[in-house]
C-alpha cells in the first residue's frame, strides 16, 4: 500500500498563480502517494464567521482550479471537510486531552490574532485558538504519513505529531507521526511589488484570461531607475524579472540583455505575458471541460465518499481505544 497525504485549502476566495507551484506538486505527489485533498471550509469559518461567506460558490472555485492544474480524482479524494464528519470527532477528542498551552504557543496563533486584529477582526474565539487542533485531526485521521506545506506551516505539522503521540501514549498505539514535505515553492510578488493578494488587488487570478494577464504584466513595477530603454537595466529590483525567472524558458538571456540595456521594458513585459499565457492556457481549457453537467459536484461526492471510508476506519479504532 501506499503511504497516504492529506493537504487542504481554505474556500476563501480566487487562487492566483502564487498557488500554483503549490498545486503543481500536490499532482506530482498523485502517483507516489494515496492522497487525500480537503477544501477545508470549516477552517474557512475560524477568520471568517462573520463575513457570510458564499461558502458553496467559493468551494466550487477551488475544486475547479485544483482540478485545472492537474488533481487527478481517479488518483486522489477531492473533498469538501465538513461532508467527512469525523474530522470534527476526531477533533473533539483530542480537545479532551490536548494543553491550552500547546496551542496558545503556536506562532501563526498570537501573529494573526494582532494582524487581523488591527483590522477589526476579533479572534479570541475557540474555534481559532483550536483551529491547528483541527488540523491535527485533518490529518491523522487519514493516518497521513506525510503532509505537502511550505515551512511556514512546521510547527503546525509538530503540534499534529505531539498530539497523536499524547493519543498513543494515553491510549494505544494508534496514529502515525506524519512527517511536512517542504516543497520548492517560490514567492512571487504582485504586480505592484508587495506580497500577492487578492485583497491587495495585485495578484494574477489562476481564471485570467489572455487579455487579463496582458493588462496585469503591463502593470508590474520595473526598474525605476531606468529611463530609457536602451539603458542597463537592474533585474534584481524588478517584479517581472522576477517572474521570468519562474515562467520564461531563457530567462537567463532576458536577464542578460536587460542587463545590457537590449531589450526595453515594453518588449520585455509583451514577452513575459506570452509565456504567462502558454502556463495558464491548458488550465483553462481542463477547466472548462470540468464546469459542466455536474462534473466537479460528482468529483466531491465520490471524493467524500472515499474519504468517509477511511476516515471511519481510523475513528472505529479510536473509539475501541479510548473505550466510548
Amino acid at each position: 500500500m501506499k503511504n497516504r497525504i492529506f493537504s487542504g485549502m481554505r474556500p476563501t476566495g480566487s487562487l492566483h498563480i502564487g498557488h500554483l507551484s503549490v498545486l503543481q506538486n500536490w499532482a506530482a505527489l498523485q502517483d507516489e502517494y494515496d492522497c487525500f485533498y480537503g477544501i477545508v471550509d470549516w477552517h474557512a469559518l475560524t477568520t471568517g464567521y462573520e463575513d457570510k461567506l458564499n461558502l458553496k460558490a467559493l468551494i466550487k472555485e477551488i475544486a475547479l482550479d485544483w482540478l485545472s492544474v492537474g488533481i487527478d480524482p481517479e488518483k486522489s479524494a477531492v473533498f469538501v471537510q465538513s461532508h467527512v464528519k469525523e474530522h470534527a470527532e476526531l477533533h473533539l477528542l483530542f480537545s479532551m486531552f490536548t494543553p491550552m498551552s500547546w496551542l496558545e504557543r503556536v506562532p501563526t496563533y498570537k501573529d494573526q490574532i494582532q494582524q487581523l486584529g488591527a483590522d477589526g477582526k476579533d479572534l479570541h474565539t475557540y474555534g481559532f485558538l483550536g483551529y491547528p487542533l483541527l488540523q491535527a485531526a485533518d490529518i491523522l485521521v487519514y493516518k497521513a504519513k506525510a503532509v505537502p506545506v511550505g515551512e511556514d506551516q512546521i510547527p503546525h505539522i509538530e503540534l499534529c505529531r505531539e498530539v497523536g503521540r499524547r493519543f498513543n501514549f494515553l491510549y494505544g498505539n494508534v496514529f502515525p507521526e506524519p512527517q511536512a514535505l517542504i516543497g520548492k515553492v517560490p514567492l512571487l510578488p504582485g504586480v505592484d511589488g508587495r506580497k500577492m493578494s487578492k485583497s491587495y488587488n495585485n495578484a494574477i487570478s489562476l481564471t485570467a484570461s489572455t487579455e487579463e494577464v496582458n493588462a496585469r504584466v503591463k502593470q508590474m513595477i520595473t526598474d525605476p531607475a531606468r529611463l530609457r530603454k536602451d539603458d542597463p537595466g537592474h533585474p534584481e529590483v524588478c517584479v517581472v524579472a522576477k517572474f521570468h525567472h519562474i515562467y520564461t524558458p531563457d530567462a537567463e538571456r532576458i536577464t542578460e540583455e536587460c542587463t545590457a540595456g537590449k531589450v526595453g521594458c515594453v518588449a520585455c513585459k509583451k514577452y513575459l505575458a506570452e509565456n504567462l499565457n502558454n502556463v495558464l492556457e491548458p488550465y483553462r481549457v481542463r477547466r472548462n471541460f470540468w464546469d459542466e453537467d455536474g462534473k466537479v459536484e460528482r468529483v466531491l461526492l465520490e471524493g467524500a465518499e472515499k474519504a468517509r471510508a477511511t476516515a471511519a476506519e481510523t475513528l472505529k479504532e479510536v473509539r475501541q481505544a479510548i473505550g466510548v
